[in-house]
């Protein structure tokens, strides 16, 4: 008897650091997000009134939303560095609140969240904000909560219906057939498994662009090393063009018939030059080992992470095709910490978190390179509500099929676990297949197109070519004009 009790209170005991162990690391995850948020929501919406609290209820939704998303993000990265702790030091004391439920139970609560923040919260709070309640009831509050809940109730049944004429006209044995019926079982489970199908080929369409993308933004936020290049030439030609634009505002502005379009025009094209002038003159400031030192090595740290992630998909391809055994699929075992995943031990395991994040940030990067979804980016202090929720929709969908994209294109051999292991299309070898040889093609492509028009950029700008008329338009991506015979065209 004593003994059961015992086991029922370290049983109790157990649930509750997992609890509490969950509530801390989504605690933090929230206050991260809600500062992230707060850092480009529009600060004109901290208004008191209806529209506020409405705003301020969206705000916390996407909170949450974003919070998850970044619990999806560390998914993978937490249950391998917990393994390899564990294989570690698997007496110690202290981690033993580290274990396979508590992995587990995260995996779940995740998936659990996300489905809940992609079908009622988001949308919940998108037509919460554009809600004003039916015509002729009374306006407040309660009117847009009753014409939200009545939004949400049609686009339940639309979407229930579609998934169910899909799956009937996929799967019509009799097995199926009954399935149909299974709201909890059969629904959901089925619609995130659409859901990450598409969060994996749009992840598929972002990251070999942001991991082209990457190198143009890094050489950005970086100096370049000047080679063949007179920055005090150049400097001498930006101020030259910079005085003659001011003159001609100064001009303009004695001749009232040219106030309007053609003084906005001029203000824009001098703001362009002095921030050209100031970038010059930052590359000219900057100490030697920035320019020849830092530039170059960030560049062969992003070539080495690219060429590894491209070799180790293109070496899952081969193990695809000759062991059924590196399809990725789902795992059930609570046991965490028996065995290594990965041959090198602890150094594969970074590298392989290492290369998850550089996944997820190319992947980001490339979903606001994409000219279809570059209206969703966030500006500080100057995104309204709509675009924030546009942007916490998409990378949740992108951070929940992360973990199944980094295990298909074997980026890591850790066994999903929960619902992530549950998905249908995970089982076809054709799209698991198709899925990794698009990403090395791709990838490929879209180095190779980047670096040869960036070598090929950088060798007329260092020989003076780029001043010819075959060159006699250099372009500026930053800007969107040519420099043509010293003065700034807008294409």
């Amino acid at each position: 008897m004593e003994d059961d009790v015992t086991i029922r209170e370290q049983n109790f005991h157990s649930q509750v650091r997992e609890y509490i162990v969950c509530f801390l690391l989504f605690a933090v995850l929230y206050i991260v997000s809600y500062c992230i948020i707060s850092q480009y929501k529009r600060k004109s919406d901290d208004q008191e009134d209806e529209d506020a609290i409405v705003n301020r209820i969206s705000m916390y939704l996407c909170t949450f939303t974003l919070a998850v998303s970044g619990g999806a993000v560390l998914l993978l990265p937490f249950s391998i560095i917990s393994n390899e702790i564990l294989l570690s030091l698997p007496k110690n004391y202290y981690i033993q609140w580290l274990n396979g439920s508590l992995i587990h139970g995260l995996w779940n609560l995740v998936s659990l969240f996300s489905n809940l923040s992609l079908f009622v919260l988001m949308p919940f709070a998108y037509f919460f904000l554009e809600s004003e309640g039916f015509a002729g009831s009374k306006k407040g509050i309660k009117a847009r909560v009753l014409e939200t809940f009545v939004m949400l109730f049609l686009l339940g049944l639309l979407i229930l219906g579609i998934v169910w004429v899909a799956s009937a006209l996929i799967d019509n044995d009799a097995a199926s057939m009954e399935s149909l019926y299974d709201l909890w079982e059969f629904y959901l489970p089925y619609l995130y498994s659409c859901i990450s199908l598409m969060g994996g080929l749009l992840l598929l369409m972002c990251t070999p662009v942001g991991l082209s993308r990457m190198f143009t933004v890094m050489g950005q936020l970086l100096v370049k090393p000047t080679i063949l290049e007179d920055l005090d030439e150049q400097i001498y030609c930006i101020q030259l063009q910079e005085e003659a634009l001011e003159r001609r505002l100064n001009g303009t502005t004695s001749n009232s018939y040219l106030h309007g379009n053609s003084q906005h025009h001029l203000h824009k094209e001098l703001d362009s030059v002095r921030s050209q002038r100031h970038k010059l003159e930052r590359r000219k400031k900057a100490s030697a080992w920035e320019k020849n030192l830092l530039y170059p090595i960030v560049m062969l740290i992003l070539l080495a992470g690219t060429t590894i992630s491209v070799l180790l998909v293109a070496l899952n391809i081969v193990y695809l095709l000759v062991d059924e055994t590196a399809m990725p699929k789902g795992s059930t075992e609570r046991d965490i910490g028996n065995a290594s995943l990965s041959t090198f031990g602890v150094a594969q395991a970074v590298v392989e978190i290492i290369l998850m994040f550089y996944l997820l940030v190319s992947s980001v990067v490339g979903f606001y390179s994409l000219r279809i979804f570059q209206e969703l980016t966030p500006r500080k202090d100057d995104t309204n509500m709509t675009t924030i929720i546009g942007c916490c929709v998409s990378i949740l969908v992108l951070s929940s099929a992360l973990p199944v994209m980094s295990r298909t294109l074997g980026i890591t051999r850790f066994d999903l676990l929960g619902d992530f292991g549950r998905f249908n299309w995970l089982g076809n070898f054709y799209i698991v297949l198709s899925y990794n040889l698009l990403f090395a093609v791709v990838t490929t492509l879209c180095l190779v197109r980047k670096f040869t028009s960036a070598v090929r950029e950088e060798l007329l700008k260092a020989l003076g070519l780029d001043k010819l008329n075959l060159s006699t338009s250099t372009p500026d991506a930053e800007s969107g004009k040519h420099v043509v015979n010293g003065h700034q065209k807008t294409l």
